[in-house]
């Protein structure tokens, strides 16, 4: 599997460069995804403007890079998902789950906004 991964101060940027996450890649990005987890990260950013098709394992692989950085706090983000998988999102009914932006700005802006919830209600708990 093709991917780039950019390590920004707040959230990595994992860009998949196939045009289909099936069952042939699902195995190998839910490692990545996993792996990128393991070395602290707590938000990521899935781009997934190159990707054409996803399949029910592609979509069983974001889900478990959405449970592992959601359980601790941190956020999931796709980012740019095309036609096709937009309308497979819906279908599964994963839109209510998954948090879809369009822009990578968009989705620094929902990770800053992330940071920023939860740093105002750990502040609420301490007091």
């Amino acid at each position: 599997m093709k991917y780039t991964v950019d390590k920004k101060e707040q959230y990595v940027v994992f860009t998949p460069l196939e045009e289909k996450l099936d069952s042939a890649l699902s195995p190998k990005l839910k490692s990545e995804l996993l792996t990128v987890h393991a070395e602290g990260y707590q938000n990521l950013v899935i781009d997934m403007s190159q990707v054409k098709y996803v399949d029910s394992s592609g979509l069983s692989a974001l889900l478990v890079g959405n449970r592992e950085f959601s359980r601790e706090g941190g956020i999931f983000v796709i980012s740019g998902a095309q036609e096709h998988v937009i309308k497979l999102i819906k279908i599964s009914m994963l839109d209510k789950v998954f948090n879809l932006v369009e822009t990578l700005e968009e989705a620094a802006e929902a990770i800053f906004m992330h940071e920023i919830e939860n740093g105002n209600s750990e502040e609420e708990e301490e007091s």
